[in-house]
């Protein structure tokens, strides 16, 4: 299938001032939402259950959401097959770190600001299981070879004591239809390399950059390149 540039187009004016009510107090925020009620304040707990244990080893992806010491966010993405997550004990996890494009926001955040924040998910289930609490950076462990993928050990990994620990209910998963397949429509954008190519400058030509998100895309994805 030939792939189609995204065409260019002038920048979008600023809109003038919008009339927005801003909320600017706890107080009014609490107004206009109420109180937290029942389940919503007792689920929140600080150590894993067996039910967590369990929901982890089935969760193959998570996003882990940092900020610097001045409070610049960051959310990043993480996956790799079910269970990748390792459970230490009650109070700790390790997510394993493989090959990507090195930027290492999240990483860099973390030596600033060691609180971090976990939403892992299992593909079908509305519920997510959130973590909360302090992270530190270990460049290798004794676990680190229950963590090996294809032949290859994590490159770093992200070890979290937990401060908070509960289930988030699934009303986002269910008002996005997110796992019903039929609201998929992924070929309503354009091919990565063609979003690259339009908000990049890139040495690389429109038809390289196709071939390197091609197919043989994941054949990267846990040997580092040199």
């Amino acid at each position: 299938m030939t792939e189609t540039a995204v065409p260019e187009t002038e920048p979008t004016p600023s809109p003038s001032p919008s009339p927005a009510t801003p909320i600017t107090t706890a107080a009014e925020l609490r107004a206009l939402l109420g109180e937290p009620m029942g389940r919503a304040v007792t689920k929140e707990r600080t150590r894993l259950l067996p039910i967590d244990r369990q929901w982890l080893a089935a969760s193959p992806f998570c996003l882990i959401a940092t900020a610097d010491a001045a409070g610049n966010c960051d959310v990043s993405p993480k996956g790799d097959p079910a269970g990748f997550i390792k459970v230490l004990d009650d109070t700790r996890l390790a997510i394993p770190e493989r090959p990507g494009n090195r930027r290492a926001d999240g990483y860099l955040n973390i030596l600033s600001n060691p609180h971090v924040g976990l939403i892992t998910v299992v593909p079908g289930r509305g519920e997510t299981l959130r973590v909360n609490g302090r992270a530190r950076l270990v460049r290798d462990a004794p676990y680190f070879d229950d963590m090996i993928v294809k032949g290859h050990r994590p490159i770093l990994a992200v070890e979290v004591d937990i401060e908070q620990v509960f289930f988030h209910c699934a009303k986002s998963f269910l008002r996005s239809h997110l796992w019903q397949p039929q609201t998929w429509n992924p070929e309503q954008l354009p091919h990565h390399a063609v979003i690259v190519k339009s908000v990049q400058q890139t040495q690389e030509s429109l038809e390289e950059l196709i071939e390197y998100y091609g197919p043989s895309y994941e054949n990267g994805l846990y040997a580092a390149k040199k």
